[in-house]
């Protein structure tokens, strides 16, 4: 038997109504690890490059870890993946909360949805218990309202579930999917992936002890990470805050997204700033299932309540888009969070709506009759509502940026700041070198996660000579060993998301590391994972996903960055001066990874 995963794979064809249950592979395990390996790999081997992403013949994938759901800290999340309905390139997106711990206790590794129903369905799963079940009464619903209403069907409040609200229903291209409420798989469009086949939601119970090879080693292992955890210098600091911090750090750097990238600092950051979030909104910490930091908090305000924001969710309804009302970004938040909507990338069209307007490019008439002035409050609510629906110009909206820009040309493509259609994160590479080259390569387009190289903004450079073979790798301002740090880092985080954890304790914090891993994969599973052969597998799954997105049409021309990160350096404050010379930097970055100058791997791993 395998120790530590669930043991089965799930497959469900919406169409037929087919449920197959099957077998996890030991040795898929041992390539793939687990999560998101186990998604890209299915995805690479099952599916068609040309297929349309919003026709049945898309796989909707949700993996978890061998280690999901055990006494490991962070170990809560889970992945979905598919085809983008946004980008048309790999797609995925990860959530914590307790849905990926129960989807493991009822016995699953991965689920593989295929086909569409022919009217609203959600899942049910109590560990081997699978039924397709009319959701007709729960279209239309918001998130809250979905999970509310399936939990008193069921008649048990412990049921975790993954559901869309009205924006994944009405096919908008980044709609979110989320667990427990307001843990949102927010990247990619997953909720229109849900939608594009009538899936509402999946409640999930699970009631299946885990075993393990080694419990006593397990757990002595589980303890170190604890004490790893702890013992870290920013354990008080993300324990209070969570990652709305980084709106002071980053204004502090001079690199916080302002009116849309054109500055790197906001004079009212104390007015939006996670401290005066917790002082004044916050009523209480929460965490995700076996979590010993609860980073995120609970808000009320006049206008509702709800769980986060995270700060990329913050910063896109304040700084970035010009706003400086703390009270109405969180309202904002609330309301992403019931309809299914990703924050980044609603927050970069109406961010590139207001400099278009600003710059002349645009005018009114051309978007619905709404003034897209900075901060403007009344516009900002409107235009989401309107994007949700689906009415009037929020249709177009609803698109992307990338498809608005080259509906409206005149220009306007220059300030649709996305990689491979998908939206920037908030964080002006700019100031932050190591960054940029992960925003440029990373599998799913614009984005921190696949690599998140925070330590480069630590000055440990005494440590950076000793890890990566150069002092400037722990310097954020300098284009000089960012391969490297990259290179490393997009394993490290890879390797959290095949572990199914959580990115803030195992790479930003840095102490997840390589060895370790491979002991606590090797106590709990009972397979040989020694170092060299979880890098092996994480060296494999990256080629894989790159081989994928070949075959969706990505070459090396579209690793860069919009220009005004390359050729328009910032103004003020202490990134002042600073672009990013991406070529540079991507050229490094292919020939450590082994890839030929165009970006093509050479061989299989």
């Amino acid at each position: 038997m395998l120790h530590g995963y669930g043991g089965h794979i799930l497959r469900i064809d919406l169409t037929s109504g087919e449920i197959r249950r099957e077998d996890t592979d030991p040795q898929e395990a041992i390539r793939a690890i687990g999560g998101r390996g186990l998604n890209s790999w299915r995805l690479h081997e099952e599916l068609k490059r040309d297929v349309d992403p919003l026709s049945p013949e898309n796989m909707l994938l949700i993996g978890v870890g061998p280690l999901t759901g055990t006494l490991l800290s962070t170990s809560a999340y889970m992945t979905v993946s598919g085809k983008s309905p946004l980008t048309g390139i790999l797609g995925d997106s990860a959530a914590g909360g307790h849905f990926g711990p129960e989807l493991k206790q009822a016995g699953y590794d991965q689920l593989i949805i295929t086909g569409r129903s022919e009217k609203p369905a959600y899942l049910l799963i109590a560990d081997d218990r699978v039924e397709i079940r009319d959701a007709r009464h729960l279209w239309g619903m918001d998130i809250f309202e979905t999970t509310k209403a399936l939990r008193k069907e069921l008649k048990d409040n412990a049921f975790q579930v993954a559901a869309i609200g009205p924006a994944g229903e009405n096919l908008v291209k980044y709609a979110t999917v989320a667990c427990n409420h307001s843990r949102m798989c927010g990247r990619t469009g997953m909720g229109c992936l849900f939608g594009s086949k009538r899936l509402k939601a999946i409640a999930v119970r699970g009631s299946k002890p885990l075993t393990f090879a080694e419990p006593g080693r397990f757990l002595d292992l589980c303890r170190e990470f604890d004490r790893r955890i702890m013992a870290h210098p920013e354990y008080a600091g993300r324990k209070e805050l969570g990652s709305t911090r980084l709106m002071k750090a980053l204004n502090g750097l001079g690199i916080l997204p302002t009116d849309h990238f054109q500055r790197g600092i906001a004079e009212y950051v104390d007015r939006v700033s996670g401290e005066t979030l917790a002082a004044k909104y916050k009523v209480k910490n929460k965490s995700c299932f076996n979590c010993n930091i609860h980073c995120s908090r609970y808000y009320i305000t006049e206008d509702g309540e709800s769980e986060g924001p995270e700060f990329e969710t913050l910063c896109s309804y304040s700084s970035r888009i010009g706003n400086d009302d703390l009270r109405f970004t969180l309202k904002m938040a609330t309301y992403l969070n019931r309809m299914g909507l990703d924050s980044l990338s609603s927050g970069e069209t109406i961010g590139w709506a207001m400099e278009c307007v600003q710059r002349g490019l645009l005018k009114k008439e051309d978007l619905g009759g709404l003034d897209f002035t900075w901060g403007n409050k009344e516009t900002i609510e409107k235009i989401v509502h309107m994007i949700v629906h689906r009415e009037g110009i929020g249709d177009a909206f609803a698109e992307g940026t990338r498809s608005l820009a080259r509906r409206f040309g005149k220009g306007t493509e220059t300030y649709a700041f996305h990689v491979k259609g998908l939206d920037m994160i908030c964080g002006d590479p700019r100031g932050l070198k190591a960054f940029g080259l992960t925003y440029a390569v990373a599998s799913r387009g614009a984005d921190h996660l696949r690599a998140e190289p925070f330590f480069e903004l630590t000055n440990r450079y005494e440590e950076s000579v000793r890890r990566f073979g150069t002092r400037e790798a722990a310097d954020r301002l300098s284009d000089e060993g960012k391969a490297v740090l990259v290179e490393y880092t997009e394993r490290q985080a890879l390797l959290t998301d095949c572990l199914t954890m959580c990115k803030n304790v195992g790479l930003s914090m840095d102490i997840l590391d390589f060895d370790f891993a491979s002991q606590l994969l090797t106590a709990g599973t009972g397979l040989r994972f020694t170092p060299e052969k979880v890098n092996e597998a994480l060296r494999g799954i990256i080629d894989t996903e790159r081989r994928l997105n070949i075959g969706f049409g990505v070459d090396g021309s579209q690793d860069t960055l919009p220009k005004r990160f390359t050729q328009e350096p910032l103004k003020e404050g202490a990134s002042a001066g600073h672009v990013v010379p991406v070529k540079k930097m991507v050229k490094d970055y292919y020939r450590l990874r082994g890839w030929d100058e165009k970006g093509r791997p050479k061989k299989a791993r």
